[in-house]
């Protein structure tokens, strides 16, 4: 079981597992970080543009460039993109965008732990900043702040021992305050700051919450799509059965992020 690798296959399943999720966040990450108006942006690992939708909304860019390496996610990003300010290419750390002068803010949401050296991005996110701007990230605090996908690895684990070698908050080491301040201070930025963001997932239903774990794109849903049919109902049953309800019958379940933030001091 060891061997199951994260599937990043189809747009539209990760917006259902993680891109609505996303989309929430974004904006009060955007709002923590208080870029300045009229700045040209670059969005490292865009996934399917939630970030980038959100700066044209909120932030009052002059550009935004997204980049990310799967191109189901870049087409998708392009085809729901619907400002002239954005574009979107196929591209990942080692071969980031670059312009003329560099970006005023250059910033990555979600997928900093993903990246195979995320030393090397910071690094490489700062070389195309603009001189005194600001670089950025923000990821899920998968050990114990992303409850929906606590819940999911804990149940998970209760039945398959394997399982607990997939998870997000022993895979990535990296989504802690203290990890992230280090990895921005080692990559050259001045006046690290490293804070909490959070959101509540609301899920109308269990069938709300279980079904995008069926669409076979991020890790938790790779996961899934490796199991057997028996399997994959007992772990749906034992979830049943252990998440919170409310009088409604939602699911309402808190959601912390790491945000991050350095200046270029050049």
């Amino acid at each position: 079981m060891t061997g199951v690798r994260d599937q990043w296959a189809a747009g539209s399943s990760y917006e259902d597992f993680m891109g609505r999720w996303s989309r929430r966040l974004a904006p009060e990450f955007l709002s923590w970080l208080r870029i300045a108006r009229g700045v040209h942006w670059l969005d490292v690992g865009c996934g399917t543009g939630a970030l980038a939708n959100a700066v044209c909304s909120h932030a009052d860019p002059a550009s935004v460039v997204g980049c990310d390496p799967a191109t189901p996610f870049v087409e998708f990003a392009r085809e729901h993109g619907r400002d002239a300010r954005q574009s979107f290419v196929i591209a990942g750390a080692g071969g980031l965008p670059r312009r003329p002068g560099g970006y005023g803010s250059v910033t990555s949401l979600l997928a900093l732990n993903f990246l195979p050296d995320p030393e090397g991005a910071v690094r490489e996110m700062r070389a195309v900043a603009a001189p005194q701007s600001t670089v950025s990230a923000c990821v899920w605090d998968y050990s114990d702040g992303m409850l929906f996908l606590r819940h999911f690895w804990d149940a998970a684990a209760s039945q398959d021992s394997a399982a607990a070698a997939l998870d997000e908050g022993k895979r990535f080491p990296l989504c802690r305050r203290d990890a992230l301040t280090a990895l921005f201070r080692d990559g050259g930025l001045g006046d690290v700051r490293c804070e909490p963001v959070e959101i509540r997932t609301v899920f109308a239903s269990f069938d709300d919450y279980w079904r995008p774990f069926l669409g076979g794109t991020g890790p938790a849903p790779s996961y899934v799509a490796s199991l057997g049919a028996d399997r994959r109902a007992l772990l749906a049953r034992t979830l049943d059965e252990a998440l919170p309800r409310g009088p409604d019958g939602t699911i309402t379940l808190g959601a912390r992020a790491w945000a991050v933030r350095g200046t270029v001091n050049r």
